[in-house]
């Protein structure tokens, strides 16, 4: 442990800039980065303004951030495919990997699994970090830090569209163009739909979002999102329905939109338990997918980056000096209608 630089989620409502013990010394299979640039994300801001997020309580002062990339600048014993100087972005979840779900390919879901600033693992809003190898990712040439801080969150949309098993062709609709929204909509679009109709209460958004071909942008509080899907389908429905919103009133006309036998891929998380007609999805086949962060998806999403198929970052609406992190959160905490991602950038 070193006493290191580091914003630090003290308790609900109270952030501060101070030192607090880390680790920093690299072991076998590790290596430590330099931090360049980290995304605020919302679930930093919940727990920011909460203090908790399901049976994650902050009950002691935690280390936030975990959308990062950075250089490695010191390699441990037994790491052959990363070396001192390389440009990295980090998945943040580190599970056992004997565990049965990790044997069984589904790590993400391994319940000894720890994460980035999920209480009581530290994130790292913090100049350096110590990380297992394996989940460190060389970023191309072409690929900034910013982009790379992207990756993260871009995973859980690589995650949705593939569970969604999209077939070329297909139409998708997105409720809700929050980042996660957006960035499933690009997935969606990347994995072989046709279009994405996005459907959200804040134009700005939408009017982003509506940057990228493909995207149908449909404002709620202005038109009557099934009637909307309705008439662009021809009264068939959407092939997929991703719900990323986490709004409860969501669900209670989501079923109005998939076509028979089409899918919905739940990505958003209401806070609490939610009614869902069972008859109606039964009766019309409708397939329901569910989605918890990821796994297998880094690689393929820098791959998407790199070729320039994707391009994040449009997305990315302010870049916060380290010493603002405070300024950065209590941003985010307003959630203006422009913003998308902010970032926060560690470069000296």
């Amino acid at each position: 442990m070193a006493k290191v630089r580091a914003l630090v989620l003290e308790r609900q409502h109270e952030l501060s800039m101070r030192d607090i013990d880390l680790p920093q010394d690299v072991r076998p299979g590790e290596v430590k980065i330099k931090i360049h640039t980290v995304g605020v994300c919302g679930s930093d801001v919940h727990y920011y303004t909460h203090g908790r997020i399901g049976p994650f309580v902050v009950n002691a002062p935690m280390v936030l951030g975990h959308e990062a990339a950075g250089t490695v600048v010191e390699v441990g014993e037994g790491v052959t495919h990363l070396k001192v100087g390389d440009r990295v972005c980090m998945e943040p979840g580190i599970p056992d990997p004997n565990s049965r779900a990790s044997r069984l390919g589904l790590y993400n879901i391994d319940p000894a699994v720890t994460f980035w600033a999920t209480p009581p693992i530290h994130g790292v809003l913090t100049p350096y970090v110590v990380h297992p190898a394996n989940y460190t990712f060389k970023l191309p040439d072409n690929v900034s830090f910013a982009e790379g801080a992207m990756v993260e969150p871009f995973a859980v949309g690589m995650q949705a569209a593939t569970k969604a098993k999209i077939v070329p062709g297909d139409t998708a609709v997105v409720l809700g163009a929050g980042p996660i929204g957006t960035m499933v909509a690009i997935a969606a679009l990347a994995g072989g739909c046709a279009r994405a109709i996005v459907a959200d209460l804040a134009q700005p958004k939408l009017d982003i979002a509506a940057g990228y071909q493909g995207v149908i942008p449909v404002n709620n509080r202005e038109k009557n999102l099934a009637e909307e899907v309705k008439r662009l389908t021809d009264g068939w429905g959407a092939d997929i329905v991703f719900e990323c919103s986490g709004s409860p009133k969501a669900w209670e006309s989501l079923l109005d939109l998939p076509r028979p036998g089409g899918v919905v891929v739940a990505v958003g998380l209401p806070v609490a338990p939610i009614p869902f007609d069972v008859s109606t999805a039964s009766t019309r086949e409708i397939r329901i997918e569910t989605v918890f962060r990821y796994a297998h998806q880094y690689d393929r999403a820098i791959a998407l980056m790199a070729s320039g198929r994707v391009d994040l970052k449009p997305l990315i609406s302010a870049t916060f000096p380290f010493e603002e992190s405070i300024v950065a959160f209590d941003r985010a905490v307003e959630a203006r209608p422009a913003d998308v991602k902010l970032q926060i950038s560690l470069a000296e």
